[in-house]
């Protein structure tokens, strides 16, 4: 096998990433959004016999400023179906070719679900993997609906007899800068992290022109916003973002309300996957609640594997 970590055609990785519906980590406008914030970025394309078989984009850091290690988060891509013999043989053409100095560490977060995958086997699993949530949009809305827990489901159609107007932010970042004001403070006010708000923005701007990047929805309560949902579009997959509500918009369950619209755009975009996130039943009940009463699938990936 051959691995080119140059001269790779934008348009071309693009169109291998939507194809295969792939995740957000693995879309070459992350990688160029984290460089922009400072962090390396190494993409790598992985050829037998002339043909691509995956491709691969690494975030690179220091570890103690001596050892360089990279990050290949939710990939490889798999570009065709392979066998464990062949994948087991791409991870370890990445880990010997990577153009990192010594001493150097590679991981690699399968996008793959616990016990589903091959070819990892001769690597060491370090991390056991995170849950998520994701929605099949291939299906029709009516099994999307009928796939929602009961109570998320009366919530929903309680929020669409209250008549709630769900309005679509403008594309442009002052439009939604608000919104990420909002997301701020409920850092600071729950202490988590996550993205640089200012993620959005370079993401949305390194995007291919014309390309879709954001989608941004809104409730309003009166004259103010009362719950707001962003998500990141990513080829013919989504990745949800940023959600804030009000007092106003939980009492309105403006959330299911937001969330059934996204799904239903996004279909119509000709998305075909949707991941809600991380789901954490111990420090985000809640929020998991409501993730998992959505109606997809609960996936807990495989780990990070060294």
């Amino acid at each position: 096998m051959q691995v080119l970590w140059s001269g790779h055609d934008r348009a071309q990785w693009d169109a291998w990433h939507r194809t295969a519906a792939a995740a957000l980590q693995q879309d070459w406008a992350y990688g160029e959004a984290m460089q922009s914030g400072g962090v390396r970025c190494l993409r790598a394309r992985v050829l037998r016999e002339g043909r691509t078989l995956a491709i691969a984009q690494f975030i690179g850091v220091r570890v103690a400023l001596l050892v360089s290690t990279g990050l290949c988060s939710r990939g490889p891509v798999f570009l065709e179906p392979l066998d464990g013999t062949a994948r087991a043989e791409i991870y370890r053409a990445l880990k010997r070719s990577v153009p990192l100095p010594r001493p150097r560490a590679l991981f690699f977060t399968p996008d793959e679900a616990q016990g589903a995958i091959s070819g990892v086997e001769r690597l060491h699993r370090v991390m056991t993997g995170y849950a998520t949530v994701l929605i099949d949009l291939e299906q029709p809305l009516e099994a999307l609906r009928a796939a929602m827990h009961p109570k998320w489901r009366n919530r929903l159609a309680a929020a669409e007899r209250a008549a709630l107007a769900v309005h679509r932010v403008g594309a442009k970042p002052a439009q939604y800068r608000w919104l990420l004001e909002r997301e701020e403070a409920q850092r600071k006010g729950r202490g988590y992290l996550a993205l640089p708000t200012g993620f959005v923005e370079s993401y949305q701007a390194l995007k291919p022109a014309g390309a879709d990047a954001v989608l941004t929805l809104r409730v309003d309560a009166g004259r103010e916003p009362a719950a707001a949902m962003m998500f990141l579009i990513h080829g013919e997959a989504a990745s949800y973002h940023i959600g804030w509500t009000g007092d106003k918009g939980r009492e309105l369950d403006a959330h299911n309300l937001l969330l059934w619209q996204a799904i239903t755009l996004l279909k119509h975009k000709g998305v075909r996957r949707l991941d809600l996130g991380g789901v954490n039943t111990a420090s985000g009940a809640g929020i998991a609640r409501f993730k998992i009463g959505s109606g997809g699938a609960v996936v807990q990936f495989a780990g990070t594997y060294f």
